[in-house]
């Protein structure tokens, strides 16, 4: 889905870690992304590309070394105390391993629900009723609510993971590798929900993944990383003129087939 107001403005950040005895690594270098309303906007790129450093950057887990992040039009860049706490109702994340961000004491319930405890925004009483509603929303049983998480399949757990992001209505949703970890199979039907959930929300994804067959059929547009920069933005991957995109997209993993599949040779000439 694209066409909506801009909601999200990373404005050439830059990210440089200080190794000591005077080294520098520059993890994201320059990177600029533009995140509209109901838009899926994927991040792609080799491990060490720097998407991941995006996204801890967008959700305040590292300081921006330069550049500035913008939302609705406003500089957040330099935000603190409450005005942070209040910020981060509006960008909620799923990560690759839901389990490791679950506490295993907690019912599926307590889960969806803590971070509207957070926030101050639901009674006690209130648990049990908001966190049924929210399963039903990622099509799971009503009874899941009373179990424990642990129990549970990855793909299940992921949707549990699913609700506890959308539980605050934010307005966009950063995925990071939230489905490299389940099966092919799996990966599909989250795929699948992912998509339903943004024609009803109108959220927004920031979808940062290594599986370039996926994000060209999942996102709106494409961010290709290498070595901490930008390389191009492209809506069809298949399109690209680029060498680097090129390389990437010599052997892609598809969910169709769930096997390698090379690519015709003409996209390389």
């Amino acid at each position: 889905m694209t066409g909506g107001e801009e909601i999200l403005h990373i404005d050439h950040i830059t990210k440089k870690f200080d190794l000591g005895g005077g080294k520098i690594l520059t993890a994201c270098d320059d990177v600029e992304i533009i995140v509209h309303r109901g838009e899926t906007v994927g991040i792609v790129g080799e491990s060490g590309s720097g998407k991941s450093t995006v996204a801890k950057m967008v959700t305040f887990l590292y300081p921006v070394t330069s550049g500035r992040i913008l939302f609705h039009g406003k500089d957040i860049t330099a935000l603190k105390g409450e005005e942070l706490r209040r910020h981060r109702k509006h960008i909620q994340m799923v990560f690759q391993d839901p389990s490791t961000a679950f506490n295993p004491k907690m019912r599926v319930r307590d889960i969806i629900c803590e971070p509207l405890k957070n926030f101050g925004l639901i009674k006690s009483g209130e648990v049990d009723a908001k966190a049924k509603e929210m399963l039903r929303q990622v099509e799971l049983p009503e009874e899941f609510s009373g179990r424990y998480a642990n129990n549970m399949s990855g793909g299940q757990r992921q949707r549990i993971a699913i609700a506890r992001a959308l539980v605050l209505e934010p307005e966009i949703i950063i995925c990071d590798e939230a489905t490299s970890a389940l099966d092919m199979s799996v990966q599909k039907t989250i795929i699948e929900l992912l998509d339903r959930l943004q024609k009803k929300t109108n959220v927004a994804y920031l979808f940062i993944c290594h599986d370039l067959a996926l994000a060209n059929l999942f996102c709106d547009k494409i961010i290709v990383m290498q070595k901490g920069k930008v390389v191009e933005t492209i809506r069809d991957l298949t399109k690209t003129k680029e060498p680097y995109s090129k390389k990437l997209l010599a052997s892609v993993f598809t969910i169709e087939e769930g096997k390698n599949k090379v690519l015709p040779d003409e996209l390389f000439s």
